[in-house]
């Protein structure tokens, strides 16, 4: 069969991830025109509009298995659609122009722009299947837990493994309905606390496999779509998915019987996504607790774009990664999780990751002629050739006596001589 066929490796290098952001950033962009306007139908439409074009550009021969919808649903990105210029590596791609269009139309945290690519064949199509029972947690959990155990269990098993009491514990769970009663008041009467997700889990899922997002895990019945997408950035950080399909009538559970899903399968982050070469690019929409959101809604008059982005990736020849608490950030809201190359922000996607050396992609960006870098990059101090693993820190502002303050290192009033 030709989904049993070997994954092709090359071509999947670290500047695809720089083209991803690109496209995420331009969906964000273009959705936050519309924040707080109240049609999320209209900020989805942007999202894609301005996506699509974008994706368009990069060097890749991509298959959607994870759009916007069938083919006479959506007119862009839907399940099946080529995209990319023809060239480079097949890929598979998952897409959600906008994780969260209602929190976008109402200006509410953690919506996102996201892409996920993978070797052709390696992403897992969910089918007829819309939802999925989702368990999303950190990787040093991956053994602790049980998907098929009771809740109550789960959580004193997390809580006894970090030596921690079960109210320390923060779960995740999409405000809906169908938790009221058989998740949320098993987890608060076993004394954990709440974060409600108004809508989109992808985000909770990623603060579940995030240190220091006061998030323990995620838990709960949300969409299969999200659920790709949330097992290919866990896979990229080091994190744990598990699920399980979950037909919502008889109708969907026939014909997803008669397509050979076998429901009662607990799906692993490995049967999500088979591939070892994964990339996951994001970029908030709005503000969050993972990514800052929209200039448009800030309104920063100095940086009319300056979106905050993350891109990550995990590589065929991966290592185990160092222990959570030694994973500290090189500069505020950035994260580096060594080998998986995890870099964020319009600047800060230049940085190397602590554990690697530079790459010729950093000595010679695309476009700025041999070993120059663009004017934000160059201003901000860090220097691409420089020595592997050098605690880089921010320069002092060029100009502090100009009696107006800003911090932001690459502000046109810090820049001096380019």
């Amino acid at each position: 069969m030709t989904s049993a066929r070997k994954p092709r490796t090359a071509g999947l290098d670290r500047n695809l991830a720089l083209d991803l952001v690109r496209a995420t950033e331009a969906a964000a962009i273009a959705a936050g025109r519309y924040l707080g306007r109240g049609d999320k139908e209209q900020v989805d439409q942007a999202a894609v509009d301005a996506m699509r074009p974008v994706l368009g550009t990069v060097s890749m021969r991509g298959t959607v298995v994870i759009g916007e919808g069938e083919k006479d649903e959506a007119p862009m990105l839907y399940n099946g659609e080529q995209v990319g210029d023809g060239t480079g590596p097949e890929v598979d791609i998952a897409v959600d122009p906008v994780d969260g269009t209602t929190l976008t139309a109402k200006s509410l945290p953690n919506a996102l722009a996201i892409v996920a690519i993978a070797e052709r064949h390696t992403m897992f199509d969910p089918g007829p299947c819309v939802y999925m029972e989702k368990l999303a947690i950190a990787g040093d959990l991956a053994d602790i837990v049980d998907f098929e155990a009771p809740i109550e269990d789960n959580l004193q098993r997390i809580a006894r493994h970090r030596g921690e009491a079960v109210e320390d514990l923060t779960v995740c769970i999409l405000d809906r309905p169908r938790h009221e009663e058989e998740l949320v008041k098993r987890v608060r009467a076993a004394g954990a606390r709440i974060k409600f997700l108004l809508d989109g889990d992808v985000a909770g899922a990623i603060m579940a496999a995030e240190p220091n997002t006061g998030v323990d895990l995620l838990v709960g019945i949300g969409g299969t779509p999200e659920g790709v997408l949330a097992a290919a950035a866990l896979k990229c950080l080091g994190g744990a998915f598990f699920g399980r399909l979950y037909p919502r009538d008889d109708q969907e559970r026939r014909r997803a019987q008669d397509a050979g899903y076998d429901l009662d399968k607990v799906l692993t982050t490995d049967d999500m996504v088979r591939s070892d070469n994964v990339f996951v690019a994001a970029t908030g929409i709005t503000d969050g607790e993972l990514l800052r959101g929209s200039p448009l809604l800030r309104r920063h008059r100095h940086h009319p774009l300056a979106v905050d982005a993350l891109a990550v990736r995990r590589r065929a020849d991966h290592r185990d990664p160092p222990p959570a608490e030694h994973l500290e950030p090189r500069r505020p809201r950035s994260v580096h999780r060594g080998h998986h190359g995890v870099v964020s922000g319009t600047c800060r996607r230049w940085c190397r990751a602590r554990s690697e050396g530079p790459s010729p992609a950093l000595r010679r960006p695309s476009g700025h002629g041999p070993g120059r870098l663009p004017a934000a990059v160059r201003s901000c101090g860090f220097d691409p050739a420089g020595p592997a693993g050098e605690d880089w820190v921010p320069p002092e502002p060029a100009h502090p006596g100009r009696g107006r303050r800003d911090p932001h290192p690459t502000s046109r009033h810090n820049r001096g001589a380019d």
